[in-house]
């Protein structure tokens, strides 16, 4: 039976590949399906994101989530992890040790961007970090699928993480950038951003791709690779980085 993702507000991507663009802060939930495992990209911003979103995505697929794959550690992309217990968190070597450090500084930044001040205090206390660190790439079995995880970073921030799924017969590989790439608006760099490293974190992400895969920003619209280089040549430029 085919999956209605559209219906349900996502946008499919492929045999068992979709994103939803959340509302609030337009970041991307990725989803992932095999025939014995489901993987979500990010979570969103609070506890209440992620019970809809595993709820939703139960409801579509007819099976629980069962890996959580966390792109980096801002809170419109980790607040809502807590609502998949029980499920296994994946995110880049370093991530979890940043997440269980900095719980304070996280609530800060999801109230000064609009996130209920008692919803961001719970999500940040009950936040689950990930249990398995990518310092290269991972593989992560899904019964028919391959996901592949990759520590491309740094660039946004000091841990990102892409994701590489591969379509089904004669569809493309689907690349999950998380905020390495933004379509909506100029990418941001906030204090966590190592912006001099950046534009080699998106020749890694073009090289884990290829010129023929989706890639899909952490906001915004689907790109493609050319996309994704000018962005690169872009931020060589914003930052005064010289081409690798």
């Amino acid at each position: 039976m085919r999956i209605d993702w559209e219906e349900a507000g996502w946008e499919r991507l492929g045999d068992g590949l979709a994103r939803r663009r959340m509302p609030g802060w337009d970041e991307t939930v990725g989803v992932i399906a095999g025939a014995t495992g489901v993987m979500i990209v990010d979570t969103g911003a609070t506890l209440r994101d992620g019970a809809d979103l595993r709820r939703t995505i139960r409801g579509l697929l007819g099976r629980e989530v069962t890996h959580v794959a966390l792109t980096h550690p801002h809170f419109d992309h980790v607040l809502g992890t807590a609502a998949f217990a029980g499920v296994e968190v994946f995110g880049a070597a370093g991530l979890a040790d940043l997440l269980r450090r900095d719980r304070d500084e996280l609530r800060q930044s999801a109230v000064h961007h609009g996130v209920d001040r008692d919803a961001a205090a719970e999500a940040a206390d009950l936040l689950v970090s990930p249990h398995h660190h990518v310092h290269g790439e991972l593989t992560v079995d899904l019964g028919d699928r391959q996901v592949l995880l990759a520590n491309v970073g740094p660039g946004h921030t000091a841990h990102d993480m892409a994701v590489l799924a591969p379509g089904g017969p004669g569809e493309p590989e689907v690349v999950f950038c998380g905020d390495l790439v933004e379509e909506s608006g100029e990418p941001n760099a906030g204090r966590d951003a190592l912006p001099a490293q950046w534009p080699a974190a998106l020749d890694r992400l073009l090289a884990l791709g290829g010129e023929d895969a989706v890639y899909v920003p952490g906001h915004g619209a689907v790109v493609n690779a050319r996309f994704v280089r000018d962005q690169r040549d872009a931020l060589a430029t914003r930052f005064g980085v010289s081409p690798g």
